[in-house]
């Protein structure tokens, strides 16, 4: 999208983007999502994710993001261990390693920098 624009963000279809099978730890999470907005040079990006309940791993970018519905505990290795749930917004620094322990499907808007 080139101009401005709004997006109910509970009611957005969202398009599947498969785990590689060894950032799941356990449980049996799917992951969807949409790019709303990404800057002409890709560094910027927007958007919004869902992830179903299990534990995953993965390796941040620069992002803040605010959660919409669900929950899960973020443990930052070596850091501070993140619990989200609606109206919370978190933030994540680049090369953060973090375990996702989904509790109930958590779907987020967020910004990404890289």
């Amino acid at each position: 999208m080139t101009h401005s624009f709004a997006l109910h963000i509970p009611d957005a279809g969202l398009e599947p983007e498969p785990l590689d099978p060894e950032q799941i730890v356990s449980g049996n999470p799917e992951v969807t999502g949409k790019v709303v907005w990404q800057s002409p040079d890709g560094r910027q990006i927007r958007g919004i994710w869902q992830i179903t309940p299990g534990v995953v791993t993965d390796t941040e970018a620069d992002e803040v993001f605010v959660v919409i519905s669900g929950s899960a505990t973020i443990e930052v290795q070596g850091g501070a261990t993140l619990r989200v749930g609606p109206g919370d917004m978190a933030v994540l620094r680049e090369g953060d390693r973090t375990r996702w322990i989904v509790h109930e499907t958590l779907r987020k808007a967020y910004a990404i920098s890289l």
